[in-house]
């Protein structure tokens, strides 16, 4: 089991997870899963499938989630980290691994079928393809759909990781259930007074690692959990099943949460707010949780005073502008600028006297109008 430890971090010291804490929450967390397959096998009245005959349920993932108060990373990172398992997740020996290596491929397919490849390993790879066979043959949806499907795990060279998003498109790149893992198949480069020197190699000959170093990057590929980052505060990564021990998913949530922090969150505990384990449809349960709410006190905003507040909220923005260029206004411009004319005061009497005299000659026309129309 995982031992409690203690990080110093400047002046305070924050406990790491507690074991007791971890135990308790896996167990409680398999016991729901248990639970809530059963009810909704019950519920459906058909019995799944994939369920084993004696009850068990169902393969269900288990999953790690850590919490941080500033994001990890700045970019999505589509090569993700791997931290070494003690109970790896893809220990199944039935599961199909599909290589994407580097021109040529049957090279690697001879290193594959060689006898100092690990026979039990070797069964195991169903497919070596390189890029070139992958660019003629997988362009479409639906062969790359395919592909997808007949394989459980897709392993790629380091050196053409890169490229294989543009190749094999949201079909892999999606979700991160099958994305293909990095793996370093390219031989060492040997040093010469501590500066790497390229070995001349004869024609025809591959830039790869013997058969014992290649199968030992796959092994360690497929037995570590991985870890992708995002420009987020969350971070979730996949650390058991819910068939396991309550004991094995504890010492997988220590050893995840042992190498996360210390390798990829900056500013480690301090920067840590949450660490839960969850199913794909339950709640989250806790593990650890903060005592402080923010890393520095800079990342806290000081509120406004009350006076300034309902100042600012009395005066609108044309006002504010007219009393900023009034007071930048200078006293000679002030002089220079010229006096309007007052108006002229209104005279009542004289204006009733105007509309009378108009009354009087309409009245005058229409009846000199009515008397040449009687004639």
């Amino acid at each position: 089991m995982a031992s409690k430890a203690v990080v110093a971090t400047g002046s305070k010291a924050v406990a790491s997870i507690d074991p007791d804490q971890t135990l308790k929450a896996s167990k409680a967390l398999l016991a729901h899963i248990k639970k809530a397959s059963k009810e909704k096998t019950e519920e459906s009245g058909k019995r799944n499938l994939l369920e084993d005959g004696d009850d068990e349920p169902a393969e269900t993932p288990v999953w790690l989630t850590l919490t941080t108060k500033r994001h990890i990373a700045d970019k999505a990172r589509l090569q993700p980290g791997k931290i070494p398992l003690p109970h790896p997740v893809n220990a199944d020996e039935s599961a199909t691994i599909c290589l994407i290596v580097a021109d040529p491929q049957r090279a690697y397919k001879n290193i594959v079928a060689s006898d100092e490849f690990p026979a039990e390993l070797s069964k195991r790879i169903t497919r070596v393809i390189d890029m070139t066979k992958l660019k003629a043959k997988f362009s479409q949806y639906e062969a790359q759909r395919k592909l997808f499907s007949e394989h459980d795990i897709f392993l790629g060279d380091d050196r053409i990781i890169n490229r294989l998003p543009k190749v094999l498109g949201k079909t892999f790149y999606k979700t991160t259930q099958k994305r293909p893992i990095p793996v370093v198949f390219q031989a060492k480069t040997p040093k010469t007074e501590g500066k790497k020197v390229k070995k001349p190699r004869a024609e025809g000959e591959v830039n790869a690692r013997k058969p014992a170093d290649i199968a030992k990057e796959i092994y360690k590929a497929i037995n570590s959990a991985l870890v992708h980052l995002s420009p987020s505060t969350n971070t979730a990564v996949k650390i058991g099943l819910s068939t396991w021990t309550p004991e094995q998913i504890a010492d997988n949530v220590d050893a995840v949460v042992t190498a996360l922090v210390e390798k990829w969150v900056p500013q480690k505990w301090r920067n840590v707010k949450s660490i839960y384990i969850k199913g794909p449809e339950t709640a989250a349960l806790p593990i650890w949780l903060t005592d402080e709410l923010w890393v520095d006190e800079k990342d806290v905003i000081a509120e406004p005073e009350e006076d300034k507040a309902v100042e600012k909220a009395n005066v609108g923005k044309k006002r504010k502008s007219l009393e900023a260029a009034e007071e930048a206004e200078t006293p000679a411009t002030k002089k220079t600028r010229k006096a309007k004319k007052p108006l002229p005061e209104a005279d009542d009497s004289k204006l009733d006297a105007q509309i009378s005299d108009r009354k009087a000659r309409l009245r005058k026309q229409k009846a000199t109008a009515k008397k040449a129309m009687d004639e």
